[in-house]
C-alpha cells in the first residue's frame, strides 16, 4: 500500500464530510467540467518541497549574497578562542549557562578559574551566533516568496464572489469547482510550509521558535484538510491574509540587517498596520466567522466542522502572541525612536540574552572605569593649570625688584 493508498483511505471516513455527503458528491458536482479535489493532488506538495529547498540553497547564493553586500550588510567578528576540548566538549553538550558545580569540576579538569572558563564559554557562544549575512539571506528568500505567494492569490481571487461577500464560500458546498489558479496556489503554499518545516533544524533558532513550528504544522495540516474536504475557498482566503504582512516583515527585516535604520522603521510601522488589521481584524471577524456562524446555514456541526475551526482558533491564538511582541516594539519604537529588536522573530536564543546582559554589565562597568580615568585627567589638568600660574606669579616677582 503506496501513500496515495493510504491518503484515500483515510478520505472514505465520515471525519471529513458533513452527514448525508460522499466523495461521488464532489465528483459529479464538477462533472460537466473544471476540476474537483482529489487527495492524491497534494503528493505533488512533497517533491515541490524538495525542490524549493534546492531553489533556496542556489537563490541564497547567486541572488542573496551578493545582493548583502551591495547593500552593505555587515557581519561583526567575534574573538576566536583557544581550543580547550574539555570546555568544547561541556559546550558541544549544553551550550547553557554553566552552574556552579559545572564551574568547580571544570575548574579540576581545565586548570582555568571561574572567570576564564565563563569568559571562554561566552566567546565561543559568540562564534556559533549567526551573522547578519546569513540572517539577511533567509529573510530575502522568505520575502520573495511571501510577496510572490501574495501577489498571485490576490490576482487569482479578485474577481472571484467569495473575496468580497465570505457566504460565498459556503454557496453550493460542497460541489463546488476549484479553479487551476486556486489549485496551484495550493500546492504552491502547502510545498513552501513543507520545506520551511524540512529546514527547520538548519535555520536560525529563533525566540519564538516552538510557536513557529506549531504555526508551520497548524498551517499544513490545515491546507490538507481544507483541500480534502472541498474548503478551498476559505482555504485561499486565509493563505491570502497570512502572505499580506509575512513580505512586509522580511522587507524590513532585510533593512534592518543591512544597517538602513529609517527605511527598517517605515516599513515596520507598515506591516504593523497591516499585520493588526488582517490578524485581530479580518482574520478573526470575517474568515473565522464565516467559517463558525456562516457554514451553519449548509451543513450541521460535525467533526470535520470543529477539526477545521479549531485549526483556525490555533492560528489566532499565534497572532494574539506575536501582536503582543509587535505591540512591544511599537512601544519602543514610539518612546525611543527606532526599532532596537524584532521581538516577533529575530531573537537567537535566551543564551544571546544572557550574553547580551553580560556584555552590558561589562560596557557599564567600563563606562564607570572611563569616567573615572576622566576625573582623574581633569584634576591633572587643574594642578598642571595651577602649578603653571603660580610658576608664573614667581617669575613676575622675581622680576619685579629687577625692574626698579
Amino acid at each position: 500500500m503506496d501513500n496515495s493508498d493510504i491518503i484515500l483511505l483515510l478520505c472514505e471516513f465520515d471525519f471529513w464530510l458533513p452527514p448525508g455527503l460522499t466523495w461521488k458528491d464532489i465528483a459529479e458536482g464538477t462533472a460537466d467540467g473544471g476540476r474537483h479535489p482529489v487527495p492524491r493532488d497534494l503528493l505533488l506538495s512533497v517533491p515541490l518541497a524538495l525542490g524549493f529547498i534546492a531553489l533556496r540553497f542556489v537563490f541564497e547564493r547567486v541572488v542573496a549574497l551578493p545582493l548583502s553586500r551591495r547593500l552593505g550588510v555587515r557581519d561583526r567578528v567575534w574573538v576566536r578562542v583557544m581550543p580547550v576540548l574539555k570546555l568544547e566538549a561541556f559546550y558541544l553538550q549544553k551550550k547553557q549557562q554553566p552552574s556552579q558545580n559545572d564551574l568547580l569540576v571544570l575548574e579540576k579538569h581545565c586548570g582555568l578559574t571561574p572567570h576564564q572558563i565563563q569568559t571562554w564559554l561566552r566567546h565561543r557562544r559568540n562564534q556559533d551566533r549567526p551573522g547578519n549575512t546569513r540572517k539577511f539571506c533567509e529573510a530575502s528568500w522568505r520575502f520573495v516568496f511571501y510577496l510572490m505567494a501574495f501577489s498571485a492569490g490576490l490576482v487569482s481571487l479578485i474577481n472571484t464572489p467569495w473575496f468580497w461577500d465570505h457566504r460565498e464560500c459556503w454557496r453550493g458546498y460542497p460541489r463546488q469547482v476549484v479553479a487551476e489558479a486556486q489549485y496551484w496556489y495550493y500546492i504552491v503554499e502547502l510545498s513552501f510550509y513543507l520545506s520551511l518545516l524540512l529546514c527547520v533544524s538548519v535555520d536560525i533558532k529563533r525566540k519564538d521558535f516552538k510557536e513557529q513550528i506549531i504555526h508551520h504544522i497548524a498551517t499544513i495540516f490545515l491546507i490538507t484538510f481544507s483541500y480534502c474536504a472541498n474548503y478551498v475557498r476559505v482555504g485561499t482566503l486565509v493563505m491570502l491574509v497570512h502572505d499580506s504582512s509575512d513580505f512586509l516583515l522580511e522587507s524590513a527585516k532585510m533593512f534592518s540587517y543591512a544597517g538602513w535604520r529609517k527605511t527598517c522603521n517605515t516599513l515596520f510601522v507598515v506591516f504593523t498596520a497591516v499585520f493588526l488589521v488582517t490578524r485581530l481584524v479580518v482574520f478573526p471577524f470575517r474568515i473565522i466567522y464565516t467559517a463558525v456562524v456562516d457554514s451553519l446555514d449548509v451543513f450541521p456541526p460535525y467533526s470535520g466542522y470543529y477539526f477545521l475551526n479549531g485549526l483556525l482558533l490555533v492560528l489566532q491564538a499565534l497572532h494574539i502572541f506575536w501582536a503582543w511582541l509587535i505591540l512591544r516594539m511599537v512601544h519602543k519604537f514610539v518612546f525611543l525612536g527606532k526599532v532596537e529588536r524584532d521581538e516577533r522573530s529575530d531573537e537567537e536564543s535566551e543564551a544571546d540574552e544572557e550574553e547580551e546582559d553580560e556584555g552590558g554589565e561589562e560596557e557599564h562597568s567600563c563606562e564607570q572605569k572611563k569616567g573615572a580615568f576622566n576625573s582623574k585627567l581633569v584634576s591633572l589638568a587643574d594642578n598642571c593649570v595651577l602649578n603653571n600660574l603660580t610658576n608664573q606669579g614667581r617669575k613676575m616677582n622675581s622680576r619685579m625688584p629687577k625692574a626698579r
